[in-house]
C-alpha cells in the first residue's frame, strides 16, 4: 500500500472494533434463533452481519461502508433511548467517537483517495 492509499490507524480499528463486535453478537445470537422467532433473531442477526459488512468494507477504503457504519451506530443510539440513561449515554459517546473518527478530515481523504484509485 502506497502512502497515498494510506489507512488511517483509528479507521482501522474501528474497522476491526465493527468486525469483532459483529461477529460476536451473530456468535451469541445465532443459539438463540428458532422458527418461532425467526422475524426477530433474523433482523438481529441481520444488524450483527452489517457491523461486518461495514467494517470490513472500511477497511478496503469503500466510502459507503463509513456511511453504513454511521448508520449503524446511529441505530443503536435510538434503540438504547428506550433501554437505561447509561446504556443510551453509553452510545451517544461511542456514537461520538465513531462520528469525530470518520467524519474528519483523514478519513475524508483516505476514502476519497480510495475510492478514485
Amino acid at each position: 500500500m502506497n502512502a497515498m492509499k494510506k489507512r488511517p490507524t483509528p479507521v482501522t480499528l474501528l474497522s476491526l472494533i465493527l468486525i469483532v463486535t459483529g461477529l460476536g453478537g451473530i456468535l451469541y445470537h445465532i443459539r438463540e434463533f428458532t422458527p418461532a422467532h425467526m422475524l426477530g433473531y433474523g433482523l438481529i442477526l441481520l444488524v450483527r452481519a452489517l457491523a461486518v459488512v461495514a467494517g470490513v468494507f472500511m477497511l478496503r477504503g469503500n466510502n459507503w461502508a463509513r456511511w453504513l457504519a454511521m448508520l449503524w451506530v446511529a441505530f443503536h443510539v435510538v434503540v438504547s433511548a428506550f433501554h437505561s440513561k447509561g446504556e443510551l449515554v453509553t452510545h451517544i459517546l461511542v456514537f461520538a467517537v465513531f462520528a469525530y473518527v470518520l467524519l474528519g478530515r483523514e478519513a475524508a481523504d483516505y476514502f476519497r483517495r480510495a475510492e478514485t484509485t
